[in-house]
């Protein structure tokens, strides 16, 4: 088996069934391949959408973190290579083939990312440096683009992590190292991923002829607010992970200054909402202590359907 297409959906409703439409249509036969969807429970009936031949579906009856599904994913998985997606991601014709032939050429290499392009076919940053105090100062002097962006460029390229939206992910070295970590939630687990690749001797590439679309964000159904709170909880576990309790406080500290000055340029253009900017900084700042996030929003859900919940 050369590709095990593994999505993992939350009430995803019409964009699953493009996602797997798209597959159906972009895979070229000469790639040998299974599709593999983990359903977390669902309440929409999109999990419906899967029940196609040669679909393979895996129904949660709790709602679980994106890494723990990933990883009950990546284990599922019978291909030497795997393909993470979203349900709101659709893969463009050429895709999958670029993807593995990038990995093919490369046996380093332990993954490796498309150009993610947003609804309107605009290509959006996919690929970045790992976070570090530096990578958060950048963004204090407005440099984030200029230094931890690096999905740039037409060519193949070494890059430190890319978005799980579209990873190809060689299979044998993921399970070398246990797969994702499932203390992450949502957000910083592919970071995490790519690190503990990276780590191990496997790298990860851009891959700028791959693409998809990623229709970010509409198919969580959750607010903005637990989405903030989680992104920065994610990336506030990593830095304890890998940098330590003392990093991780400076890099809250830049993180938060940086959104203060987004804040305060929102004020004076209103071009965006100060106040959404000014949540950031405090989710940045406090990611333990600004609300409930996108776990709590499971949690919950997971309690309304247990026995004797009214």
């Amino acid at each position: 088996m050369d590709v095990s297409f593994c999505i993992v959906n939350t009430n995803g409703g019409e964009l699953l069934a493009r996602c797997l439409d798209a597959i159906e249509q972009t895979t070229p036969a000469t790639i040998e391949h299974e599709v593999i969807v983990l359903d977390n429970c669902s309440d929409d009936g999109s999990a419906e959408r899967a029940r196609r031949p040669g679909t393979k579906l895996i129904e949660r009856t709790e709602r679980t973190g994106k890494a723990a599904n990933d990883s009950r994913l990546l284990r599922e998985a019978t291909g030497r290579y795997a393909l993470l997606l979203n349900e709101d991601s659709e893969l463009l014709p050429g895709a999958t083939e670029a993807l593995v032939a990038a990995l093919d050429a490369d046996q380093k290499a332990g993954a490796a990312g498309a150009q993610l392009l947003n609804a309107n076919g605009v290509a959006q940053p996919c690929a970045w440096r790992f976070t570090s105090v530096a990578t958060a100062l950048a963004g204090v002097f407005w440099l984030h683009r200029v230094f931890t962006v690096q999905s740039k460029g037409d060519a193949i390229r070494r890059v430190d992590w890319a978005q799980s939206a579209a990873l190809l992910v060689r299979t044998d070295a993921a399970g070398a190292i246990g797969n994702l970590d499932e203390d992450f939630f949502v957000y910083g687990d592919e970071v995490d991923l790519c690190k503990r690749l990276a780590d191990a001797g496997h790298h990860t590439l851009y891959v700028p002829a791959a693409r998809a679309y990623h229709r970010e964000g509409l198919s969580h159904g959750a607010s903005a607010r637990r989405r903030i709170v989680e992104f920065h909880r994610g990336r506030d576990l990593y830095m304890l992970k890998h940098h330590g309790s003392i990093a991780a406080g400076v890099t809250r500290l830049l993180v938060a200054l940086t959104y203060l000055e987004r804040a305060l340029a929102a004020t004076l253009t209103r071009h965006h909402s100060a106040g959404r900017f000014l949540f950031h900084a405090r989710a940045a700042l406090l990611p333990n202590r600004s609300g409930d996030g996108l776990r709590e929003a499971a949690a919950a859900f997971n309690d309304s359907r247990a026995p004797g919940s009214g």
